[in-house]
């Protein structure tokens, strides 16, 4: 058995035994080490630090290295206490006191206290914070509604809002509010991301670039010690080289399985693991300028694309049509009265014909692959295929997930007139409030890359997200889907059911509607 990464011996020990993995891959059935997850990823990740980054694939990571005041009950989208022991809210919803659990430390031996807690939030939202320059901090969106935050003494912290905000708790449970050490951030700087220090069941032991990050189990976390001794990530961009690994034995655990490889884990020596979840596969487009700018022209890139097909045949029947920018999984929220773009090439071309834009050529921006996009080059290449048969001159630009990200979220203007995107998301306020609203442009901190814009969805958006009524909440969410729907600034296409596969000898996983890699208990046998 591998025992924790109390020295470096001991990692370079598992170093060279991942090597010995990877290489018998190539000729012979693998052995992952004893005592050690090796987990296939999609990407290598941006950063380590929870506040800095967007991607799932870096989530999965950060949630085993960090706890949060508060996380999700195990299969569900609902808030349970963490770091926070319980909470109270004041009856106008604009006051929550957490009082904090005693006797938690950071990896590096700083007291979690309601200071720590203080900083976090500080440091992403107050420009003159001394470590504000960390960042950026591109989902501080989720907590912009906090206008104080008071440690009103060691174990209790008072967050008081400039208004209601109905989110907050959840927001709190994803990444972007896990609780970093303040002595790490101010030791590291902005090069806290490769330096990551929290309070989860898992520390950071190393971080290759390119090739790994190692965590070791930590036996002091306050909800217990982990079931396994270590957690080796693997970053593997190619989908047909992450599922060799898979198959030969060089991983234990692999998410977001290709539709086409499921039927060859299907037997004796693998788990195959579904779950729903709000997720939603899109088509950005660029409304500033080009063909895009005119509604009519966007309604026939909806109804040009055959998006039954695409789930059929490229996603294997893992996802269903998409009606709009609500995931279904959101039932209470979600407008079952909307119905998806049919395929209808023939009115693609009246709508096209019938708008008369000056030109029809496309930049289309592919990403070989990230989270939560699927199989992103195929179903590009076949969108691409359903648009240049109504007329429209696509040529495609294929980019690595994280270079992708830095073309994309910054915004389309001046350079494509569509790219691809997929969110998951934990509350139906997040994916349009960051991506539809008129304030949530690129240049002012959103990731509206498609520059769209209508007075009325703001309004919605405004009154759902400051509303501690349920019902009210999901009626303006629902009347914000159909105008949504018919503005038509994204191409609306799939929502995905998520998978992974893991070896047959692994035990306690599963996968969780936040889309998050929860691995404490989970060990091999």
């Amino acid at each position: 058995m591998f025992g924790p990464f109390k020295a470096s011996q001991s990692l370079m020990a598992l170093t060279a035994a991942l090597a010995l993995t990877v290489g018998a891959t190539v000729t012979s059935k693998a052995q992952t080490p004893p005592g050690v997850l090796i987990v296939g990823q999609i990407a290598e990740p941006k950063s380590l630090d929870p506040a800095a980054v967007t991607a799932q694939n870096d989530f999965r990571i950060l949630v085993n290295i960090y706890d949060g005041l508060v996380r999700y009950k195990d299969g569900t989208l609902e808030v349970e206490p963490a770091l926070a022991e319980s909470w109270d809210i004041s009856d106008d919803g604009t006051e929550y006191i957490f009082h904090l659990r005693e006797g938690v430390t950071f990896h590096d031996g700083t007291p979690l206290n309601a200071e720590a807690v203080k900083f976090n939030f500080e440091r992403m939202l107050n420009e003159d914070h001394p470590f504000h320059d960390t960042g950026p901090f591109p989902l501080a969106f989720f907590f912009s509604s906090i206008d104080s935050i008071e440690a009103v003494d060691d174990l209790t912290v008072k967050m008081t809002l400039s208004e209601p905000y109905a989110p907050l708790l959840s927001n709190l449970a994803y990444p972007t509010g896990l609780i970093v050490s303040p002595t790490a951030v101010g030791a590291n700087g902005a090069d806290f991301g490769r330096n990551p220090v929290g309070t989860g069941p898992f520390k950071f032991a190393e971080w290759r670039s390119n090739e790994l990050v190692a965590v070791e189990a930590y036996a002091d976390h306050w909800d217990g010690a982990p079931a396994s001794e270590a957690v080796v990530f693997r970053p593997i961009t190619d989908a047909n080289t992450r599922t060799a690994e898979m198959l030969s034995g060089g991983l234990d655990i692999m998410s977001e399985v290709p539709p086409v490889s499921l039927s060859e884990f299907q037997n004796d020596n693998f788990q195959i693991y579904e779950q729903a979840g709000p997720h939603l596969w899109f088509l950005i487009l660029n409304l500033k300028e080009g063909p895009f700018t005119d509604k009519l022209v966007r309604q026939a890139a909806n109804y040009a694309i055959n998006k039954t097909a695409i789930v059929e045949n490229v996603l294997e029947g893992t996802a269903e049509v998409a009606a709009g920018p609500t995931p279904p999984a959101f039932a209470w929220a979600y407008n079952e009265a909307l119905e998806p773009y049919p395929y209808d090439p023939e009115k693609a071309k009246a709508l096209l014909e019938e708008a008369s834009p000056e030109t029809t050529e496309l930049t289309f921006y592919v990403t070989e692959g990230g989270s939560g996009m699927l199989d992103p080059v195929a179903m590009g290449t076949a969108i691409q295929a359903d648009l240049n048969a109504v007329g429209f001159d696509v040529s495609i630009e294929t980019y690595e997930w994280n270079t992708f990200l830095g073309e994309v979220n910054p915004g389309l203007e001046g350079k494509a007139d569509m790219a691809e995107m997929a969110w998951m998301t934990n509350d139906p306020d997040v994916l349009p409030y960051l991506t539809l609203r008129s304030e949530a442009f690129p240049d002012q901190g959103g990731f509206n890359s498609g520059y769209y814009s209508n007075p009325e969805v703001d309004e919605l958006l405004q009154t759902a997200r400051v509303s501690t009524d349920q019902d009210e909440r999901a009626e303006a969410y629902k009347q914000m889907q159909e105008i949504v729907h018919e503005d038509a600034p994204w191409v609306f296409v799939a929502n995905w059911k998520q998978n992974a596969v893991s070896g047959a000898n692994v035990e306690n996983f599963q996968l969780q509607p936040s889309f998050l890699l929860e691995l404490k208990d989970v060990a091999k046998n």
